[in-house]
C-alpha cells in the first residue's frame, strides 16, 4: 500500500498545519458522494488511531483510515497553481470514471 505526495503538497500541508499552529499531518479518506460514488475527503489530523496507516513524504504524514485504503491506494497527491486557482490534485490510478461534475469518481 502507498500514499505519497509532491514535494509541492508537502509544502503546502506543512504551511496550512504551521499557519494552524498544531496537527500531526493530513488525513486524507473517502466519502460516498456525488454521481459516481466517492469523492475524496481532507481533513487535519491531530491523533492517530488503531486503524490508521501513516505514509510519509518530504517530512509530511498523510494519515488514511484502513477501510479507505483501497480507495486510495497507489495515489499521489499534487498541489496546482493555475491562473487564479490553487486546488490539490488527486492522481488516483484506481479510478475508473469520474463524473461529469467532477465533484465524485469511482472505482473498478
Amino acid at each position: 500500500m502507498s500514499v505519497s505526495l509532491t514535494e509541492s503538497a508537502a509544502r503546502q500541508i506543512k504551511k496550512q498545519l504551521e499557519k494552524r499552529g498544531k496537527g500531526l499531518g493530513l488525513k486524507l479518506g473517502v466519502r460516498k458522494s456525488g454521481c459516481s460514488g466517492y469523492a475524496y475527503a481532507l481533513d487535519y489530523a491531530d491523533t492517530l488511531n488503531d486503524n490508521d496507516a501513516v505514509f510519509e513524504d518530504f517530512g509530511v504524514k498523510v494519515i488514511v483510515q484502513e477501510g479507505d485504503l483501497p480507495f486510495v491506494n497507489g495515489i499521489e497527491l499534487d498541489y496546482r497553481k493555475e491562473g487564479i486557482n490553487e486546488a490539490f490534485q488527486f492522481n488516483n490510478p484506481n479510478v475508473k470514471g469520474t463524473c461529469g461534475c467532477g465533484e465524485s469518481f469511482s472505482v473498478g
